[in-house]
């Protein structure tokens, strides 16, 4: 039976259910957050120690500037509502991606979540905010030629945005897309990926432990047989 320490998920069809069913994509965006607290609680109780949520993707910014402005409000009121609830349940949260493009007040109120959750234990959720895989990359190069050090894939591993993460052992898709979109794509070389036709408002923790049951029965060989 394979063991799980990380799952990744790409969050895709809130603007879709949104509307279908309130004629507003905004409100897609509002029910995915239920999707997310659900995934959360049910990952604590299978006991995988990191999940990393694709929360807003650095093509992201092309969208509308009212759906932007929307999201981050979103994602403003969950840290200041929920962030007692992540340390009551000695949740870690971490950011990944580009800070330096978010608002002054988003950034600081993204500091202090992660100060207030750093020493927490049972499960290390990534938010992957303004995030490129792409981006990741050239960055962690940079880094590595600042450092002078030899660029190889254990260097390259340990300055992208998840160093000291386990690559993922799951990456779920729903919405029924089946593309990466430019997430993780380093660290996902041999992750299993499942793509989910249901839309993310309507994903829920039966369909999380369905899959989860899959991949602890699938054989994997990393290239060996």
């Amino acid at each position: 039976m394979n063991p799980i320490k990380h799952v990744a998920i790409i969050m895709d069809g809130n603007g879709r259910w949104g509307l279908k069913n309130k004629k507003n994509r905004n409100a897609g965006h509002k029910a995915g957050l239920v999707s997310v607290e659900k995934i959360i609680k049910e990952t604590i109780i299978q006991k995988i120690k990191f999940l990393t949520l694709y929360t807003f993707s650095t093509e992201n910014w092309k969208r509308p500037a009212k759906e932007i402005n929307f999201l981050f409000s979103l994602l403003e009121n969950f840290l200041l509502t929920k962030i007692n609830m992540l340390t009551k349940n000695n949740i870690k949260l971490k950011i990944i991606g580009d800070k330096t493009q978010l608002s002054k007040k988003i950034i600081k109120l993204l500091n202090n979540s992660e100060k207030q959750t750093s020493s927490n234990k049972k499960l290390q959720i990534n938010l992957a905010l303004n995030y490129g895989s792409k981006n990741e990359l050239i960055n962690s190069i940079k880094i590595i030629k600042r450092k002078n050090i030899v660029i190889n894939e254990k260097n390259i591993s340990s300055n992208l945005f998840t160093a000291n993460v386990p690559d993922p052992d799951i990456l779920i898709r729903t919405g029924n897309t089946k593309r990466l979109s430019n997430f993780l794509l380093w660290q996902i070389a041999y992750t299993e990926i499942f793509f989910e036709k249901k839309l993310w408002p309507d994903f829920n923790e039966k369909d999380y432990r369905k899959i989860i049951n899959e991949f602890k029965n699938l054989k994997r060989n990393f290239g060996g047989v």
